[in-house]
């Protein structure tokens, strides 16, 4: 018998440990340093004032400069032979078919969200939003999911207008929050 993970055959490219080269990884270092790139590019067209001593200019190199390195990296790692570990799999039955209700009944949520958000604010629909979102994925406790979500959603209302500056809708509790 042969073993397969040792190739030998000729026009077959390996790395240094003798393994078939991982092909994919070097287009995913490939992709990470084109945008990289692009985006250290874009970054220099932009046009800022002279006031402003770091500028909008600031977060677009470091980012475009991080995936450019980290492109190389993953080049260098892949071409030394390193290989990320197979996944050992997760707790599911890949063989169950998916639980479609549950999908519909998210997407149900999410349109409720969308259509009242303006009318009823984030305060109210923002606990809909979570306590929804729980009932569909199997919580059995909704007084304590809607009690959750009213904070989290009020707590998240204030977060924005006091901390960010950001006006969220408040809707029918306008004037209350």
């Amino acid at each position: 018998m042969s073993d397969i993970s040792s190739v030998d055959s000729p026009g077959v490219d390996t790395d240094e440990a003798g393994q078939p080269a991982d092909k994919a990884q070097y287009g995913l270092a490939a992709a990470l340093v084109l945008i990289g790139g692009y985006t250290l590019y874009d970054a220099s067209t932009l046009r800022v004032g002279f006031g402003d001593p770091v500028g909008p200019r600031a977060f677009p190199y470091a980012i475009g400069g991080v995936m450019v390195v980290l492109g190389i990296l993953l080049a260098v790692a892949t071409a030394r032979g390193d290989r990320g570990e197979a996944e050992g799999g997760e707790d599911i039955d890949l063989g169950q078919r998916a639980d479609w209700l549950t999908v519909l009944k998210l997407v149900g949520v999410l349109v409720f969200t969308i259509a009242t958000i303006d009318w009823l604010g984030w305060a109210i629909t923002g606990a809909v939003l979570f306590a929804g979102a729980a009932w569909a994925l199997g919580s059995r406790t909704l007084i304590r999911d809607v009690l959750v979500g009213a904070v989290l959603s009020v707590a998240s209302w204030y977060a924005f207008y006091s901390g960010l500056g950001i006006a969220l809708s408040p809707g029918i509790l306008d004037g209350i929050l």
